[in-house]
């Protein structure tokens, strides 16, 4: 961990000693600094945005609820990432993951106003080829290259062993280098079984 990240997890740390003492602003103040955050990782489960919504806000419900039994074995980010997985593979099972029709939710997640129209193209090419994942291939890369997490917060996070992840990610890897190439109308340099 940098400065950065032990900064805030000691400022997220107070955030859940605060909540644990029933204090609503601490909540209010933790919801919006993880709010994009979740629903960027989130977005990797479901591609529903009434869903995302109900996962964040069951996690922080949680969140409010257990504060006071945080231990600190992990960061709090790992913790409540942890917290939405679980929410979201639940929520999953209830409502699945077809779209609701009038997706606007995704256009807001992408912040396309900050975007040029080639970082909007190689998000989109991304997105395209991150379909192609199993959804915790998925989590692995978001967790991992877009959240940052190392393997062990990973596997902490999913409630799998560390060599599982590994697995997860260079699975991933190997099927994005073949898939990701021919989305940009290009054949794959090197053909393999993966699952």
């Amino acid at each position: 961990m940098n400065d950065d990240d032990i900064d805030a997890d000691v400022t997220d740390r107070m955030l859940l000693q605060r909540m644990s003492a029933g204090d609503r602003v601490a909540l209010g103040v933790l919801y919006r600094s993880y709010h994009g955050r979740l629903c960027r990782f989130l977005s990797r489960l479901t591609r529903r945005p009434d869903v995302i919504e109900e996962v964040i806000n069951d996690c922080m419900w949680i969140a409010w609820q257990k504060a006071g039994n945080f231990h600190g074995d992990s960061r709090v980010s790992t913790w409540l990432m942890g917290i939405a997985y679980r929410c979201g593979l639940k929520a999953l099972r209830q409502h699945g993951d077809e779209p609701v029709e009038g997706d606007t939710m995704s256009e807001q997640r992408t912040s396309a106003h900050d975007m040029d129209d080639e970082d909007r193209e190689l998000r989109d090419w991304l997105s395209k080829g991150l379909d192609h994942l199993s959804v915790d291939q998925r989590v692995v890369i978001e967790l991992v290259y877009g959240v940052g997490h190392t393997l062990d917060d990973v596997a902490v996070i999913m409630q799998c062993p560390v060599g599982t992840v590994k697995a997860r990610l260079f699975h991933a890897r190997v099927k994005l280098r073949n898939v990701l190439p021919a989305l940009a109308g290009e054949s794959p340099r090197h053909q393999g079984n993966v699952p």
